[in-house]
């Protein structure tokens, strides 16, 4: 599902972590191999580290940005704004799905070309409309109800546009959960292939 999460304030600053000084170091190393890592739920939190990241890493070489990806899904305008910048920026992203991509991640690893989508053997896929908790007024309801259909049209039509599946077929798939593991989503146009070391990811 795509549901609506309550963000903290930005006034709410979390105390630094114990093993802070270790994490940046760690940072330091993923951002020098041009790394860039979306897991957990994305949140408009996670979306602009991970734009930050790579608007940071494209302004220092064209060279290409490897994205890991093990995601459950979350807030689908978070998951656009990954998405679009992952297009709008001159370098290349390699999509390494693992663990699960799901959702709004699902959404997020399409934007990269197929060629440059690839997963760890154990990954899986899931695919399906948008959701969201419609309350209120009956106008505000019936408003909230229009805006999920063109979300989900939307999507079906990304989904399309980058497997190379009919839309109508996209559609009816996405009308329930539709989970896949590594090998159908290569069937169904999500991943080009399975690797399993780094030295397998192909440098275009």
């Amino acid at each position: 599902m795509y549901p609506q999460h309550t963000f903290a304030s930005e006034t709410d600053t979390p105390a630094p972590a114990p093993g802070s000084q270790n994490s940046a170091f760690l940072e330091e190393k993923a951002f020098r191999a041009r790394t860039v890592l979306v897991f957990g739920t994305i949140t408009d939190i996670v979306a602009a580290e991970t734009v930050r990241r790579l608007l940071a890493l494209d302004a220092e070489s064209s060279a290409p940005i490897d994205m890991i990806v093990s995601s459950p899904g979350g807030h689908l305008e978070s998951g656009d704004a990954i998405h679009d910048v992952v297009r709008f920026i001159d370098s290349p992203v390699n999509m390494i799905g693992t663990g699960w991509v799901g959702s709004a991640a699902t959404h997020l690893y399409l934007s990269a070309p197929l060629e440059r989508r690839v997963c760890l053997p154990q990954t899986r896929f899931l695919i399906h409309q948008p959701s969201g908790g419609a309350g209120g007024r009956a106008s505000d309801m019936a408003l909230q109800a229009r805006e999920i259909i063109k979300a989900r049209e939307r999507i079906a039509a990304v989904i399309a546009r980058q497997t190379g599946q009919p839309l109508e077929r996209v559609r009816e798939d996405i009308e329930r959960d539709l989970w896949m593991p590594a090998t159908e989503a290569i069937s169904y146009g999500l991943v080009s292939r399975i690797i399993e070391r780094r030295q397998e990811l192909t440098r275009f």
